[in-house]
């Protein structure tokens, strides 16, 4: 498998361990476009503003359902979502929405540090 687009997105208590993550690997990550829901998409350019970065709407918003729609489109190859379990999202129905997409046309994600160090296996 080649990835050539990956999304981000995170929950806002983990919008810092994602932009860490991201700028941690981003060497491997400059040759990748990136879809990045809004927060989260200006977050990582603010740090890595050699990225690829094309923001969409904030999640609450739309972005959720724009990465939903780029992974019905085959334009999204991979996603990393750093997922808060311990925090209320009213926009939940959104979230599952995304997880149920991926999970569907089988677009590998990663929802923490562990799985997204294993996801970016998949970029070498």
């Amino acid at each position: 498998m080649t990835i050539k687009t990956i999304g981000f997105v995170a929950h806002d208590e983990k919008k810092p361990e994602l932009v860490s993550w991201v700028e941690k690997n981003q060497n491997q990550l400059k040759d990748l476009s990136i879809l990045s829901t809004g927060t989260t998409g200006t977050l990582i350019q603010e740090k890595c503003p050699q990225l690829n970065v094309t923001r969409l709407k904030s999640g609450p918003l739309g972005g959720d359902q724009q990465l939903g729609a780029a992974i019905c489109e085959a334009r999204l190859d991979a996603m990393v979502f750093f997922i808060d379990p311990l925090s209320p999202h009213p926009h939940d129905v959104d979230v599952k929405a995304l997880l149920r997409l991926a999970i569907l046309y089988n677009v590998p994600f990663a929802c923490n540090v562990a799985s997204a160090d294993a996801l970016k296996s998949l970029l070498t």
